[in-house]
């Protein structure tokens, strides 16, 4: 499943998830939603406003455009209620997909959806949220993927979630940023050991964090070594010095530089 808006973004977001189709021969699943726009003082409101259909048949005859020769490609306009009505029922379709690609959040940029929208499918949806940051190009996923480790359940479902996209990965790094654990390696390497049972080769590194930029030193090593894609679990404290329950899942959807899949 795909979020769609009127966003330049969008587009971005829609090609990556035809492109996994393809790869994966799945059916697509595209969601149109977004924010009514404010009425001025005095004007009899009408939904769907003259903006939003229009935008949304724009996104209607794109999607069908770039989904053809898929197995099975589905459009659906969620026709926005109130912020949490547009959080639910897109949450709600969420829940029918293996995968969900949406979008990070753009404060600088006109305000189509609400700003949590990703963290809430990511932890009401139970399924892997794959999300795009905002800026930059991404043709591909997964060949040279990073994985946040810290043995929790979250951290475990994101890697079992990210296996169809990392297994046959050219070399993913297994970071665990807990060094004050004295299992820290030795969970790095197992888990290494169940990517090789996938068809993946994986080298590790514990990483020693000594001040509260935590997900900045993640951030940093995503960039140092060219990572394509961050896995990690979302909301998940446990294992992760100095950083509270949700903190760093909404640091990572604020600063992220190359796509992320979050599992809960």
């Amino acid at each position: 499943m795909v979020h769609l808006d009127q966003g330049e973004r969008s587009a971005v977001r829609m090609a990556m998830a035809v492109s996994l189709a393809r790869l994966h021969g799945a059916q697509l699943i595209g969601v149109f939603g977004q924010r009514a726009q404010p009425h001025r003082v005095g004007v009899v409101a009408n939904w769907p406003s003259p903006e939003y259909s229009e935008a949304a048949a724009a996104s209607q005859r794109l999607f069908a455009q770039v989904s053809e020769g898929l197995p099975e490609a589905s459009w659906y306009d969620v026709n926005r209620g109130s912020d949490a009505e547009l959080l639910r029922q897109i949450t709600d379709f969420a829940r029918y997909a293996d995968l969900v690609v949406l979008g990070q959040h753009d404060d600088q940029a006109k305000p189509l959806t609400p700003h949590d929208l990703a963290e809430e499918v990511v932890l009401g949806s139970g399924r892997p949220v794959l999300i795009v940051p905002y800026a930059g190009e991404f043709t591909e996923v997964g060949r040279r993927p990073l994985i946040a480790w810290n043995a929790s359940r979250e951290s475990a479902h994101a890697v079992s979630d990210a296996l169809p996209l990392i297994a046959d990965c050219a070399e993913a790094v297994v970071v665990s940023l807990d060094a004050r654990h004295e299992h820290a390696k030795d969970g790095c390497q197992q888990l290494s050991a169940h990517l090789a049972c996938h068809g993946g080769h994986a080298k590790t590194e514990v990483l020693v964090v000594e001040d509260v930029g935590v997900m900045d030193v993640l951030l940093s090593r995503v960039s140092d070594v060219g990572a394509d894609l961050l896995v990690m679990g979302a909301h998940g404290p446990a294992g992760l010095p100095f950083v509270s329950a949700g903190a760093g899942t909404r640091h990572i959807l604020r600063h992220m530089i190359v796509p992320v899949l979050m599992s809960n």
